[in-house]
């Protein structure tokens, strides 16, 4: 049988579970994850290397309404994916109600070529009759070659979609050499660990104004270790204090679970020197947009 290899955007809107699908689907932690909206804020790769063949996911920034710079930039990469792979694979929250969210992520996933393929995520929330008009509804629009019912948290009809994924994909050779997972360089990756650990424990406005910027990378041979020197960015000088916490509190418990899931990650130590400070605006300033690791 001919070998198969190619690349697969997975859009959809803000938390549709896109980035937890990637890391079900590759095995192993590419993306990180947040029950906020608007996570994931540039293009992820993660490849999933088979016998028959290898797929490169794409987990792009959620479909929505841009408000802020920031916001347009995320929704340029999702559709710069979208627009240049193989395959797209638009991921549908079912536990939550149709809205218009969802119609202007199916305007968006229409301008992409097919094959599309759409994975309706979080089946095990929703009872089977409530499922099967929502899939009718979604067939009806033409748009899609495929539309399968999911579950990243139990894996519910996950087995076969890579199978199903590569029906769709070339005949060629690999695109990266058979022992990569992810495209994403270190600095990004640890960059992005922190914030997801700060997403965690903020609440409200904040997660959508904190950005992170890896400002020095040091590696300790003689003790084994990396020292990362990084700044956690804020909207406002209340935030500030708020992701620092009462008496340090926050920013050393988000600290040190950040540092437990990098040295988890990478299998080697490292000591996090972390610091917050406030630049009103920084989602409207393109020069900064620029500097920033996550």
């Amino acid at each position: 049988m001919s070998r198969r290899a190619g690349t697969v955007a997975v859009a959809g809107r803000p938390n549709a579970g896109k980035s937890s699908l990637v890391n079900a689907l590759v095995g192993t932690k590419v993306a990180i994850v947040s029950d906020k909206p608007q996570t994931t804020r540039r293009r992820v790769l993660g490849m999933l290397n088979r016998p028959d063949g290898q797929i490169v996911f794409v987990d792009t920034p959620g479909l929505h309404r841009p408000l802020h710079r920031l916001n347009r930039a995320m929704l340029d990469e999702a559709m710069e994916a979208i627009l240049d792979v193989d395959v797209v694979v638009l991921v549908i929250d079912v536990a939550e109600r149709e809205g218009a969210g969802d119609r202007h992520a199916l305007e968006l996933v229409a301008k992409a070529n097919p094959p599309r393929i759409c994975l309706l995520n979080k089946v095990d929330l929703v009872a089977k009759p409530k499922l099967l008009p929502r899939m009718a509804a979604l067939a009806a629009t033409g748009l899609f070659d495929e539309i399968v019912p999911v579950s990243a948290v139990t894996g519910d009809g996950l087995a076969d979609l890579p199978e199903l994924i590569l029906r769709y994909l070339p005949e060629q050779e690999d695109l990266y050499p058979a022992e990569t997972v992810t495209m994403s360089d270190e600095k990004t990756r640890v960059a992005e660990l922190i914030r997801e650990k700060f997403l965690e424990r903020t609440r409200e406005e904040i997660p959508y104004g904190l950005g992170v910027v890896v400002e020095e990378w040091k590696v300790d041979e003689v003790k084994n270790l990396t020292l990362v020197t990084a700044t956690l960015v804020v909207d406002k000088e209340n935030h500030k204090r708020i992701v620092i916490g009462l008496g340090g509190q926050l920013i050393r418990d988000a600290g040190t679970a950040a540092r437990l899931e990098i040295e988890k990650t990478f299998g080697k130590r490292f000591f996090l020197d972390l610091h917050v400070v406030a630049r009103p605006g920084w989602r409207e300033d393109p020069r900064f947009l620029g500097t920033l690791s996550s």
